[in-house]
């Protein structure tokens, strides 16, 4: 148990810090806006003369406090651990460290993003949150027909058209989008993990015959379904086999060169957990 906390507060910290170095050292300099209360401190900061991680502190403790009972105890010290070493760390490195001098607005805004989204989705493994919009979200969620994610677009859409109706830059409005999608994505890959299987279903009439040279050839195992087609007139069955993308093609020129009118579905594996992916899938 104790070694678990280690764990997540190693995660909360690099990730924290992750999430400073790309406010501090890309997005703040191109006067990017990121997405949460990172983005409101940025926000604030080119406003009025407030370091960046006070003004995330001035926004993230009320949200905290206001939220503090939507939340279980672990979760909210682990959140604040999080926000005030983030906020720290901004403002650190933006008065000790010299940014490196970028030119590209482009490179600013992908790497931004990318820092940003391995920050904030460490800290998402670490069982915590970056920022209490996040918190703010499950709030109006619980009183409201929308979802957290929605609550959370919403938020971010409003930060973005706040600096670009103060600055009257078409451009940097633009360049905010991509670094928020940018760091959505990054986040996503973080807590799904990188998975470079596809699940795959397969409909033959000679069904066993390619269940086994899949099983011999290619060392892999699956599961044969059984169902009926929409009228139930009729018995189906339906391989359903994970295989690596890299011998899809593999897979394809084994079933068809068995059954040449066979039908196969290809769709991506998103996230997978278990040991399927160390061994023979499922």
């Amino acid at each position: 148990m104790k070694a678990r906390s280690m764990k997540k507060f190693l995660l909360i910290s690099i990730g924290s810090l992750l999430l400073a170095g790309a406010i501090a050292f890309f997005l703040l300099p191109a006067q990017i806006v990121t997405g949460g209360t990172p983005g409101m401190g940025i926000l604030v900061h080119l406003l009025f003369p407030v370091p960046v991680g006070v003004a995330m502190l001035l926004i993230n403790i009320p949200l905290i406090v206001i939220g503090i009972k939507f939340i279980d105890s672990g979760f909210a010290l682990r959140s604040i651990y999080s926000m005030v070493l983030t906020a720290v760390a901004v403002d650190a490195f933006s008065l000790y460290l010299t940014p490196p001098q970028i030119q590209s607005m482009l490179l600013s805004t992908l790497y931004g993003g990318i820092f940003a989204g391995l920050g904030v989705g460490l800290v998402l493994k670490g069982n915590a949150s970056a920022g209490g919009t996040t918190i703010v979200a499950r709030i109006i969620a619980n009183y409201s027909h929308l979802k957290p994610a929605h609550v959370l677009l919403m938020m971010d859409s409003m930060i973005i058209l706040t600096i670009g109706l103060i600055f009257k830059d078409m451009e940097k409005i633009l360049w905010s989008m991509i670094s928020i999608y940018v760091t959505a994505q990054v986040i996503d890959r973080i807590l799904t993990g990188i998975v470079t299987e596809k699940t795959i279903n397969i409909v033959s009439t000679q069904l066993e015959e390619i269940a086994l040279a899949i099983a011999t050839q290619m060392n892999r195992d699956g599961t044969i379904l059984t169902g009926h087609n929409l009228t139930g007139g009729r018995t189906k069955q339906i391989l359903f086999v994970v295989i690596d993308v890299r011998r899809l093609n593999q897979l394809k020129e084994l079933v068809l060169g068995i059954d040449k009118n066979a039908l196969m579905v290809t769709m991506e594996a998103s996230e997978m957990v278990g040991d399927s992916r160390r061994s023979r899938a499922l």
